[in-house]
């Protein structure tokens, strides 16, 4: 995997499918509960709404979808690697085009049980800004910010 050549595009709906199946799967091992919603709304959400109201960048190594992000100029809604090619480099590059393309800051949120993304974020200059349960799965959460400097 290390070998290859990873390339990230535009989000398009023939890769929705396999989007989701990546998302879902890195989403339920980062924080150990199955995913509340099903495969087709999940779909739903990712093709018509996700894509209406951020910029969706998917990785692929060949074709295979391996990686995530749906950002806009002040947040990061959803940042997803698989987790077989977790630790390679590819949740920083994703996170540095978001930052990129940022009005010079970013917030976030993650759970507080994903240990290694609260590492990962704060590795790449993500502060604590708030902890609490405003989400679906009923897990505590933090959240983040970034500010260029």
């Amino acid at each position: 995997m290390a070998n290859h050549q990873y390339k990230t595009v535009n989000f398009e709906p023939r890769y929705a499918f396999e989007t989701v199946n990546m998302w879902r799967l890195s989403k339920e091992k980062a924080i150990g509960q199955k995913e509340i919603h099903s495969v087709e709304n999940h779909l739903q959400f990712l093709n018509d709404v996700l894509t209406k109201q951020y910029q969706v960048k998917v990785v692929l190594d060949e074709e295979s979808v391996i990686g995530m992000i749906a950002y806009n100029e002040e947040e990061v809604s959803q940042l997803y690697i698989d987790p077989a090619y977790q630790g390679l480099g590819i949740g920083q590059m994703l996170l540095k085009e978001a930052k990129n393309n940022s009005s010079g800051t970013l917030s976030l949120y993650t759970f507080e049980v994903n240990t290694l993304a609260q590492q990962f974020y704060e590795k790449n200059g993500f502060r604590i800004m708030a902890r609490g349960t405003e989400n679906e799965e009923n897990l505590p959460d933090i959240r983040y910010e970034w500010e260029r400097e």
